[in-house]
């Protein structure tokens, strides 16, 4: 199965999150980077451009893109979800929701120092992002989110 790589400019941030939770490579672009070279760069890596703007797909023409047009997160993420036809990951929560790195089992030494005793006592995993040091453990917070993912996405939970 291909990989599939998006890039997202700055300001479908909080899409960015979501597919990250999907464990979608999903670049960001820093609000100071400009369209042309946030095409440049998603071409030069062979990622899907997102955005909501229409002269960023129309005059830059990205190799590959999507103008989104909802306006609301939870519909972006269906949009997305349906027009590349994103297959339901194996697991969630396996990249950094805010650096995008691929997420590492935790040393005991971050559990202990950063992990809240109430998490480590779950049976599940704790997570490390090497990339910007970030801790992820399971709780009510993901608990909540995997929730709202199944009403946004229904036929990945049927």
């Amino acid at each position: 199965m291909q990989t599939t790589l998006l890039f997202a400019d700055a300001m479908l941030g909080g899409l960015a999150r979501w597919l990250r939770l999907l464990d979608i490579d999903t670049a960001l672009a820093a609000p100071t980077l400009s369209d042309r070279e946030l095409v440049r760069l998603a071409n030069a890596q062979s990622r899907v451009v997102l955005t909501r703007d229409r002269h960023l797909i129309r005059f830059l023409r990205p190799d590959r893109g999507l103008l989104v047009a909802a306006q609301r997160t939870d519909a972006q993420l269906r949009e997305v979800v349906d027009a590349i036809q994103l297959p339901r990951p194996e697991a969630l929560f396996l990249r950094c929701l805010v650096c995008n790195g691929r997420l590492e089992a935790a040393s005991a030494e971050q559990i202990l120092e950063r992990v809240p005793a109430s998490a480590r006592a779950f049976d599940q995993p704790i997570r490390h992002c090497p990339d910007c040091d970030r801790v992820y453990w399971f709780g009510s917070h993901t608990r909540r989110m995997t929730e709202h993912l199944q009403e946004v996405l229904p036929q990945w939970f049927a």
